[in-house]
C-alpha cells in the first residue's frame, strides 16, 4: 500500500472521476475552501481534494480506491458539528455525503424511518408528520444537520431528557467499511444476539466505518405539549429547582437552562417574552395526553412555586409554545450578535452539581477576563457554556481554548465527562487524558485497529497517542 505523500494528487483526481460525475470532485483550493472546517471554525484545514458521490456504490468505490492507494478519508455531513469532527487532512480525501439526501421508507406501522445520511434531521420529522408521526432527535441545528452526522456524533437536543439521544433512537444502519465493504448492523427487533455494535457506531465521529444509511425510530405526535417558564434571581435557584422537579418524578420532555447574558441576547435576536431581569431561565416542557398534561403542568408549577421563581409563564398555544423554543435553539447564533466570536463548550455533570459547576465556571470567566454565556440541557446535566472572545485580539484564541479546556476538566472533577453530544474530534482530544488512563485509551486503540488497521478514516480524531496523554498531564501537573 503507497502512503499517501507518494499519491500522484492529478491521477488521484482522474480516478475519482471516474468514479464520480467529474462535476463532483473538487481538487481546487479555492472550490475546496468551504469545506476546510466544520462548525468550530477556529480549526481548519484545507483538504487534498473533496468528492461528492451520488450513490452507495459510488460512496463504495471512492472508498475502496482510497484504501487502495493509503489515502486518509474524512466522512462530512451538513458540517454543522462543533468539535472539529470532520475537519479534513491535507493529504487527503474528504468526502461528502450530502448528496445521499433522500427519505428512503416510511413505515407508520412499525414506526420507523429508512434513510440516507445526507438527510436533514428535521427533514426526517416533516416527511413523518402526515403519518401522525415525528423523530425525538431534536438538536438546536435541525433545520441544517444531517442524520449521517447525528449518529457519528451522538446528537441529542432539548427533548432528549425524556427520549433519549440519537443513540436510543437508531435502530439499524448500513455501514461502508475502510475497505468498501457493505454491512448491516442492528434491527428492527428490540434486541439482538452478540455484540451491541450499534451503540459501538452511534459516536464513534467517522473512526470505525462510513454510515450510508439508517433506520431510525419514529414516535406519536403528542396530542398536547406545553411550556412553563419561569425565571428566577440566581443561577442557584434555578439549579434547585430542576433538582426538585426530577425528585418528584417527572419527567419533562424538556427541561433547558439559560443565564442572564444567554437569555438577554436570545430576547433580543427571538423576541420570545423572556424575562430579561432574571439572572437565571428555566424552560419546562410535558407532551402527552390532555389529561397527563394538565396533571404533570400542575405538579411543575408547583414545584416552580415553591423555589421563589420572580416570574412565571405557561404557554398559552402552540404558536407560543414555539416561539418559546425558538429563543432557546436561536441562543447561540443569538449569541453571536453581542461578541466577534464564541467559543461553544460541551461537557455534561451530575445534575447535583449544576449550580457548584456555574460557580466555578464564573470564577474562571473572571480569572481568564471572557464572558461567558451559559446554555444547557439542564434535565441531563449536559453544559454549552459559550465563551465569548475576539479572534482579532492576539493570544485570545488560545486564551479561550485554554479556559475551554479547564471547563472539560472542571466537569470530569464534579463526576461528569467531556462531551455530552458534540463528540471529541480534534477540540478535545487533550483532555480525554483527564477522563481516561492509559489502559482505556489503549482498549479504544485497539478497537479502531480492528475496524481500520491502516488508521486512514478520520485520521488524528477522537482518540489521543498515549504519548499526547501523558505530555498533557505533565502540562498539567499530573493532577489527573
Amino acid at each position: 500500500m503507497a502512503p499517501a505523500s507518494a499519491i500522484d494528487r492529478g491521477r488521484l483526481a482522474e480516478e475519482l472521476r471516474r468514479i464520480v460525475d467529474p462535476r463532483f470532485v473538487i481538487a481546487d483550493a479555492e472550490t475546496a475552501k468551504p469545506y476546510e472546517c466544520d462548525g468550530l471554525a477556529i480549526i481548519s484545514q484545507q483538504p487534498m481534494m473533496v468528492v461528492l458521490p451520488g450513490t452507495v456504490d459510488e460512496v463504495r468505490a471512492v472508498v475502496r480506491l482510497c484504501h487502495r492507494h493509503g489515502v486518509k478519508l474524512v466522512a462530512r455531513g451538513a458540517g454543522t458539528g462543533l468539535s472539529a469532527g470532520a475537519t479534513p487532512h491535507p493529504e487527503g480525501v474528504l468526502l461528502s455525503l450530502a448528496r445521499l439526501d433522500r427519505v428512503l421508507e416510511l413505515d407508520k406501522a412499525a414506526r420507523t424511518a429508512r434513510v440516507q445520511p445526507g438527510v436533514t434531521n428535521l427533514a426526517i420529522s416533516q416527511a413523518a408528520k402526515p403519518l401522525g408521526l415525528y423523530y425525538g432527535p431534536d438538536p438546536s441545528s435541525q433545520i441544517a444537520c444531517t442524520i449521517g452526522g447525528n449518529v457519528a456524533e451522538n446528537s441529542g437536543g432539548v427533548h432528549c431528557l425524556k427520549y433519549g439521544l440519537t443513540v436510543h433512537n437508531v435502530m439499524a444502519v448500513e455501514l461502508v467499511t475502510v475497505d468498501g465493504e457493505l454491512v448491516s448492523l442492528g434491527g428492527l427487533g428490540l434486541d439482538s444476539a452478540g455484540y451491541d455494535m450499534m451503540a459501538l457506531i452511534t459516536g464513534s465521529e467517522g473512526l470505525l466505518g462510513i454510515v450510508v444509511e439508517a433506520t431510525v425510530k419514529l414516535l406519536p405526535l403528542p396530542e398536547v405539549a406545553q411550556v412553563v417558564v419561569a425565571g428566577y434571581a440566581t443561577l442557584r435557584q434555578a439549579g434547585d429547582a430542576v433538582q426538585q422537579i426530577i425528585a418528584e418524578g417527572i419527567i419533562p420532555a424538556g427541561l433547558e437552562m439559560m443565564d442572564g447574558p444567554a437569555i438577554r441576547a436570545a430576547e433580543a435576536f427571538a423576541q420570545a417574552g423572556y424575562p430579561t431581569e432574571a439572572a437565571a431561565l428555566l424552560l419546562c416542557e410535558v407532551d402527552g395526553s390532555r389529561e397527563e398534561v394538565a396533571d404533570q403542568l400542575a405538579r411543575v408549577e408547583a414545584v416552580m412555586g415553591r423555589t421563589a421563581p420572580i416570574s412565571l409563564r405557561v404557554s398559552r398555544n402552540e404558536a407560543e409554545r414555539q416561539l418559546l423554543w425558538k429563543g432557546r435553539k436561536s441562543a447561540f447564533p443569538a449569541v453571536g450578535r453581542i461578541s466577534p466570536d464564541y467559543y461553544c463548550m460541551d461537557g455534561t455533570i451530575p445534575r447535583a452539581e449544576l449550580s457548584n459547576v456555574l460557580e466555578h465556571i464564573a470564577a474562571l470567566s473572571e480569572e481568564y477576563g471572557l464572558a461567558v454565556a451559559n446554555v444547557f440541557h439542564a434535565g441531563d446535566g449536559n453544559l454549552h457554556p459559550l465563551i465569548l472572545f475576539d479572534a482579532g485580539v492576539p493570544g485570545q484564541i488560545e486564551k479561550t481554548e485554554e479556559f475551554g479546556g479547564r471547563i472539560l476538566e472542571l466537569c470530569v472533577e464534579a463526576g461528569g465527562c467531556i462531551t455530552g453530544e458534540h463528540g471529541v474530534g480534534l477540540e478535545k482530544i487533550r483532555q480525554m487524558a483527564a477522563q481516561f488512563g492509559d489502559d482505556e485509551i489503549t482498549q479504544f486503540h485497539a478497537v479502531k485497529a480492528a475496524f481500520d488497521p491502516a488508521g486512514t478514516l478520520n485520521p488524528g480524531k477522537g482518540v489521543p497517542l498515549l504519548r499526547q496523554c501523558q505530555e498533557y498531564r505533565a502540562l498539567r501537573g499530573g493532577g489527573f
